[in-house]
């Protein structure tokens, strides 16, 4: 197998893919004045309602700056809130609104859409695989990280 130059690079095709794919969810979110990376923060939000921005950034795969500035977006839009912690208060626990919980129900179908567009051709059995191979690139990313 021929792995030269950026065709063959895992990486790269990985990311272009995912700004593909984000690229399809912004276009058909539009309409709803979020962007696929608000999209998913507030999906987050919405599985762990009460949760600390930390635990938002870990699980949403992003740092604490950028996890700051999408939710100081998603605040703005009144789709989540911050409330002070009640043992430390220097940290919020970000709780999801009634708006956002109707966001996310109306968008939810849109982005599976568009994920099933996206990988159309692709059996159960394949798509079950390439989660189990992304899921371990990520796992070997983060065993290297501090290490290099």
């Amino acid at each position: 197998m021929n792995r030269e130059g950026l065709d063959g690079s895992i990486g790269f095709l990985m990311g272009v893919t995912y700004r593909k794919l984000s690229h399809l969810l912004l276009q058909r979110l539009k309409d709803y004045d979020i962007t696929p990376e608000q999209w998913s923060v507030l999906y987050r939000i919405q599985e762990m309602d009460g949760c600390i921005q930390k635990e938002i950034a870990e699980r949403s795969g992003k740092d604490k700056p950028t996890t700051t500035r999408i939710l100081d977006a998603l605040e703005a839009k009144g789709l989540v809130r911050r409330k002070i912690g009640e043992n430390d208060r220097r940290s919020f626990r970000i709780t999801i609104t009634d708006k956002g919980k109707e966001l996310i129900r109306q968008t939810e179908p849109i982005e599976k859409k568009a994920v099933q567009d996206a990988a159309a051709g692709l059996s159960d059995g394949e798509i079950e695989t390439l989660l189990r191979l992304l899921r371990h690139i990520g796992d070997n990313v983060d065993g290297l990280s501090g290490k290099e």
